[in-house]
C-alpha cells in the first residue's frame, strides 16, 4: 500500500513552501559544489580531457536512469523519504568524489553521486508542483530560484574553502554538514505523500508531455550552450582575455537568477503563455545580439538578456505539466526532467560537432531559431 493512501494529506502551508525552496537550495549547491573538484579529480586519476568527458556523462546518465524509478518511489512512499534519501545518498558519495583515484571506482561515484541528484531534482519537482496548487499562485520560478541561489553558494563556497588550503575532503565536509543541517530543518515539513499512486515504473512521454519536454530540452539545451561554450566563443570570436572570458556565463547566470526570484510576480501578472512567448523572443534577441554585433561588450548583454529570458521559461513548464492529465504526473515530470537533462548532456556536444562541419557562429546561431520556436509554443501553454 502507499504511502499516498495512509498518511494523512494535510494542505501544504507555508512551512512546505519553505521545506520545498531549502529542497531546491539542497540541489543546486550540492550539484555546484563538484564543479570545483572536477579539476581535481581529473588530476588525481590522471585522466585524459576524453577520459573526463566521458566521467562527466556519467553524472547526467545516472540521474536520467534515476528519475523514472524516483517519481515512482514518490508515488508510493512520498516526496520526504525520497528527498531525505538521495539527500543522505549525496552527503554519503561526496567524500569519495574528494579522495578517491582508481577510474572504476571514481567511475561509480559518478554514477551514484549522479543518481542521487537526479532523484534529488526529481522529487523536489513534484513537491513544488503539489505545493504550488495548494497555495493557488505562481510559486514555481521562485523555487527554481533558490536552485540557482544553490548552485551560486556552492561553487563559491568549495571554491573559496579549496583556495584557503583546505584538502578536498575537509572541504567537502563543510558542504555536507551545510546540507545535513537544511536536511534536518526541512525534512518535519516535506509532503510525506505524492502526486498519484497508480502511475507505472516509467512510460515515454506523450501527447502534452512530450510536447512540454520537447520546449524544456531547448531551454536546457540553451543553458548548457551557455556554460561550455560562452567563454570559448569570448576568447575565439571577440578576442577577449581568456582570464576574463568567464564573465559570458556570470552575465547569464546573474540575470536568470535574479529572473526567477522576481518571476513569481511576473508569471502572476502576465501569465505562463506571455511569458514564454516574451522569453523566447528576448533570449533569441539575446543570442543573436552576442554573435552579430563584433564586440565583447555587446556579447555580454547578450548573455544576460538569454539568462532574463530563458529564467522562467522552465518554471512555467513545470507548473504546465502538473496541470495536465494524459499521463499520471509520477511519469509526466520525471519524463519532461529526463528530456531536459538529455538537452543539458547532448547539447553542448552536438553544438561541438556542428561548429566542427561549420563554425561555432553558425552552430551558436542555430539556437535563435529554437528558441523563436519556444517562443511560438508558448501560445499553446494552459494559463
Amino acid at each position: 500500500m502507499s504511502s499516498s493512501t495512509t498518511d494523512a494529506r494535510a494542505e501544504p502551508g507555508r512551512e512546505a513552501q519553505m521545506a520545498t525552496r531549502v529542497a531546491f537550495f539542497i540541489g543546486g549547491f550540492a550539484m555546484s559544489a563538484w564543479a570545483p573538484m572536477v579539476p581535481l579529480a581529473k588530476a588525481r586519476a590522471a585522466l585524459s580531457e576524453g577520459s573526463l568527458g566521458l566521467l562527466l556523462l556519467g553524472l547526467g546518465a545516472g540521474s536520467i536512469l534515476a528519475m523514472p524509478l524516483a517519481g515512482y518511489l514518490c508515488a508510493r512512499f512520498g516526496c520526504r523519504r525520497v528527498i531525505l534519501t538521495a539527500g543522505l545518498g549525496i552527503c554519503l558519495i561526496l567524500p569519495l568524489l574528494a579522495t578517491v583515484s582508481a577510474l572504476p571506482w571514481l567511475v561509480l561515484a559518478v554514477l551514484v553521486f549522479g543518481a542521487s541528484l537526479g532523484s534529488l531534482d526529481c522529487a523536489m519537482n513534484i513537491q513544488a508542483v503539489l505545493v504550488e496548487k495548494a497555495s493557488g499562485r505562481a510559486m514555481m520560478s521562485g523555487f527554481h530560484g533558490l536552485f540557482s541561489v544553490g548552485c551560486i553558494a556552492g561553487a563559491a563556497g568549495m571554491t573559496g574553502l579549496l583556495s584557503l588550503g583546505l584538502a578536498p575532503l575537509a572541504a567537502v565536509c563543510g558542504v555536507i554538514v551545510l546540507t545535513l543541517l537544511a536536511l534536518f530543518k526541512a525534512a518535519p515539513h516535506l509532503l510525506p505523500y505524492g502526486n498519484d499512486s497508480d502511475g507505472p515504473l516509467f512510460a515515454w512521454p506523450r501527447g502534452i508531455v512530450l510536447f512540454l519536454g520537447a520546449l524544456c530540452f531547448i531551454v536546457f539545451l540553451t543553458e548548457g550552450a551557455m556554460l561550455d561554450w560562452s567563454a570559448v566563443y569570448l576568447v575565439s570570436w571577440r578576442d577577449m582575455d581568456p582570464t576574463y572570458a568567464g564573465l559570458g556565463y556570470a552575465a547569464f547566470a546573474t540575470t536568470m537568477t535574479i529572473g526567477r526570484l522576481t518571476g513569481d510576480a511576473i508569471v502572476s501578472r502576465l501569465g505562463g503563455a506571455r511569458v514564454t512567448i516574451a522569453g523566447g523572443l528576448l533570449a533569441a534577441v539575446g543570442l543573436a545580439l552576442s554573435l552579430w554585433v563584433p564586440a565583447w561588450e555587446a556579447a555580454l548583454l547578450g548573455y544576460a538578456l538569454v539568462g532574463a529570458g530563458c529564467s522562467n521559461i522552465v518554471p512555467v513548464l513545470y507548473s504546465a505539466v502538473g496541470r495536465q492529465t494524459s499521463m499520471p504526473q509520477s511519469a509526466a515530470i520525471p519524463a519532461m526532467t529526463s528530456l531536459g537533462y538529455a538537452g543539458i548532456l547532448m547539447g553542448p556536444a552536438a553544438i561541438g560537432l556542428l561548429a566542427h562541419l561549420s563554425d561555432l557562429s553558425v552552430a551558436l546561431g542555430s539556437l535563435i531559431l529554437l528558441l523563436l520556436f519556444v517562443a511560438a509554443s508558448g501560445r499553446y501553454l494552459r494559463t
